[in-house]
C-alpha cells in the first residue's frame, strides 16, 4: 500500500533550473576546472591561518571567576594544564529560547559537531563551552544531548569583555606559565565552520603545529600525520607507532606524487 511522504503533503515542488548533463569526460574535466580554484582556496585559507599565528595578543590580567563540576574555578583553571585554550559562548539560560528543556538551537548545532576532544588535547589545546545556566541544568543538558565537552558557568563580566554576552562566539587564549593572553576572536558566520579539529587548530596561536606550516621561528611542530591516533590510544610523551609511520609515510608519498590537493 502506497503511503504519502511529507514532500507530497507539502505539494509540488517548483520546477528546478539544473545545470547541464554531461558526459563523464565533461563531467570530469568541469571538476578539474573547479579543482584549480579549490586549491587556490585552500592555498589562501593556509595563509590566513600562517597571518593569524602573527597577530599580536592580548594580556588578560583580571582573575575571571566561573563556576564547574567540581566548585569555583579561574580562567587559568579552563586550560586545564594545556597550553592553548578556545572557549565557546553558548546561550543556556533563562530568556533564551529553549530553556530550561534546550539550548538555543545554534549554539545546540554548534556543539552536535565538535569532533572528538581527545585530537584537540594531543595538540596541547582545551575547548570548553561557557554559559549562565547553573551547573545542574548543564550537566542535565549533556547528559540529554550526549555532549562531552567541559562546560562552566559564567559568574562575571567575561562574556561583556570578550565580545559574547550578545551573541555567541569563539575566543582563543594562550598561556605562558601563569600568564594569560587573547589571541583571537571568531564569531557570527566565523562560527558557522567550527567543530571539526583542523578548523579549531587553525585558529590557535600555535597553529596544527605540523612541520609544513608557516609558522614564527621556535613554535612547536612535528611530521604531519605521524602524530594522528585513534582517539582513545593517545599517550603523553609517547613515540609514534612506527607501523603508522610506515604507512603515513608511503602515503604521503603517493599523494605528493601525483594525487591533488584540495
Amino acid at each position: 500500500m502506497a503511503t504519502t511522504t511529507e514532500n507530497e503533503r507539502k505539494g509540488p515542488r517548483p520546477a528546478m533550473q539544473r545545470p547541464p548533463i554531461v558526459s563523464p569526460q565533461d563531467w570530469e574535466a568541469a571538476r578539474a576546472q573547479l579543482l584549480v580554484k579549490e586549491k587556490a582556496q585552500t592555498r589562501a585559507r593556509d595563509a590566513l591561518a600562517a597571518e593569524r599565528r602573527r597577530m599580536p595578543w592580548m594580556a588578560v590580567d583580571t582573575g575571571y571567576a566561573f563556576e564547574g563540576p567540581a566548585g569555583r574555578v579561574g580562567l587559568l583553571d579552563l586550560f586545564d594544564g594545556r597550553r592553548q585554550l578556545i572557549v565557546y559562548r553558548a546561550f543556556f539560560e533563562p530568556g533564551v529560547f529553549g530553556w530550561p528543556d534546550q539550548a538555543c538551537r545554534g549554539c545546540s548545532m554548534v556543539a552536535d559537531q565538535v569532533a572528538h576532544l581527545a585530537h584537540l588535547n594531543a595538540r596541547d589545546t582545551t575547548l570548553v563551552f561557557v554559559s549562565r545556566a547553573p551547573q545542574a541544568d548543564i550537566a542535565r543538558l549533556k547528559a540529554r544531548m550526549d555532549w562531552k565537552m567541559p562546560w562552566f558557568t559564567l559568574t562575571d563580566r567575561f562574556d561583556a569583555d570578550f565580545g559574547v554576552d550578545e551573541w555567541h562566539g569563539t575566543n582563543v587564549f594562550l598561556r605562558d606559565g601563569d600568564r594569560v593572553f587573547r589571541t583571537y576572536f571568531i564569531q557570527s558566520r566565523g562560527d558557522e565552520q567550527m567543530g571539526g579539529t583542523w578548523n579549531y587548530l587553525d585558529i590557535t596561536p600555535l597553529g596544527r603545529q605540523e612541520s609544513w606550516e608557516d609558522s614564527p621561528e621556535g613554535y612547536p611542530q612535528t611530521a604531519p600525520y605521524k602524530w594522528w591516533n585513534w582517539h582513545d590510544n593517545y599517550a603523553a610523551d609517547a613515540a609514534p607507532d612506527q607501523r603508522w609511520v610506515e604507512v603515513s609515510e608511503a602515503g604521503e608519498a603517493a599523494f605528493r606524487n601525483g594525487q591533488p590537493e584540495t
